[in-house]
């Protein structure tokens, strides 16, 4: 059976079945229609509109992997797989982060940890799109290092009180619920935290600033302050002190979920600039003519196609179960590094048409440089890989 080529029909793939199939068309369905007549006004306004994201309710999109209780469609990794691949091609970072922070970064906390009484008081509408989810992880001082984190929680009579603040947060502006994690431990016991449901209108909790980006702009990104905010006791997700082990679980479906959105965005630019260099002429030929392009091109296509295969095979081992810490570590360093080598090449390619904003690979190598900074740094990355070797 023929390996797909990047960009090209992953149907000929032996990891994807006909659900999958169905899946990726309706996806693409979606996108053309209602994501690029309008993500540049998205791009101009900073966030995407939350009728757009309930549309992706009513569309089973936002529910790929949960439970059909919950009104998911009980999916496995890799439908996870064709949603980020697909919302990467929409060539739209901002709004493909926008869902997939909702879907499979922010969510999955609920969907694993939670008690019954959470789980049906907020999973429909999560599933629906009439609330939206955000992770609150990082915090000024604690990105990739989950052990420098400051804020704290602490028990008061029927309540936690959160005290911090956290940092680049998707979807941070205009999430309804938002699942926090904070210092529960004794002091020096850096690991001892826990995982928090923190809905938008807990006392002592508000969005301190909008932060303003190089990329990714039609995502909401911000700063978010609890000062003695006050949640129910009922509001702690999962074990008291283990939301370290919870953070870190769920990092793994993160990872593979990042990289297959940036290699659905290589994918796409390469297509792109294939059709920019066939029609384009310079001395008296097309820039395809000119071996040195065909054979940058041709590499940045057999990377892309190789990347693929290592998610497609991390996603099918995930969904058997099996442990794939090193390798979403692997697939997290590689996609980072080689999503803005393929940009660098497809706008240098575009030459001056490139910069123009009118250009979609501008905006998507604006894009792409944070890939190999979110969701876990390249050389902590390469740290992780090592340490499993």
């Amino acid at each position: 059976m023929n390996a797909p080529a990047a960009g090209g029909d992953v149907r000929t793939s032996p990891f994807f079945t006909h659900d999958h199939e169905l899946l990726r068309d309706t996806i693409r369905r979606f996108v053309a229609d209602r994501v690029l007549p309008h993500a540049d006004a998205w791009e101009e306004a900073g966030f995407v509109p939350r009728d757009v994201l309930r549309e992706m309710g009513d569309l089973g999109l936002l529910g790929i992997r949960f439970d059909p209780e919950h009104g998911g469609s009980g999916l496995d990794t890799l439908a996870t797989v064709v949603l980020a691949e697909e919302l990467g091609r929409s060539t739209y970072g901002g709004f493909a982060i926008t869902v997939l922070v909702h879907t499979d970064m922010a969510t999955p906390h609920l969907w694993h940890a939670g008690t019954a009484e959470q789980q049906a008081r907020l999973m429909p509408d999560l599933v629906m799109g009439r609330k939206i989810a955000a992770v609150a992880m990082t915090e000024p001082d604690a990105g990739s290092d989950l052990a420098s984190m400051r804020t704290t929680a602490r028990r008061e009579g029927d309540h936690w009180v959160l005290n911090g603040a956290k940092m680049f947060i998707t979807n941070g502006v205009h999430a309804d619920v938002y699942f926090v994690a904070a210092k529960t431990g004794e002091p020096g016991r850096n690991h001892q935290m826990s995982m928090f449901i923190v809905e938008k209108d807990a006392p002592g909790f508000r969005v301190s600033r909008a932060l303003k980006k190089q990329g990714w702009l039609s995502s909401d990104t911000a700063e978010l302050s609890f000062d003695d905010c006050r949640i129910p006791l009922d509001n702690l997700l999962g074990e008291e002190n283990r939301g370290f082990q919870a953070l870190v679980r769920n990092l793994q479906n993160e990872r593979i979920v990042l990289g297959a959105q940036s290699m659905g965005e290589a994918a796409k630019a390469i297509e792109l600039t294939l059709d920019w260099v066939r029609n384009r002429k310079a001395f008296g030929a097309s820039l395809w003519d000119k071996q040195t392009i065909r054979h940058r091109l041709a590499t940045r296509a057999t990377q892309v196609a190789a990347a693929q295969a290592l998610i497609y095979n991390t996603a099918w081992r995930d969904a058997q179960g099996q442990s794939v810490t090193k390798e979403v570590s692997m697939i997290k360093a590689l996609v980072g590094t080689l999503i803005n080598e393929v940009m660098y090449d497809c706008l240098q390619f575009h030459g001056g048409m490139g910069y123009m904003r009118e250009t979609p690979i501008e905006r998507m190598s604006r894009d792409a440089r944070v890939q190999a900074i979110g969701g876990g740094a390249t050389e902590v990355m390469l740290e992780e890989v090592a340490k499993r070797m």
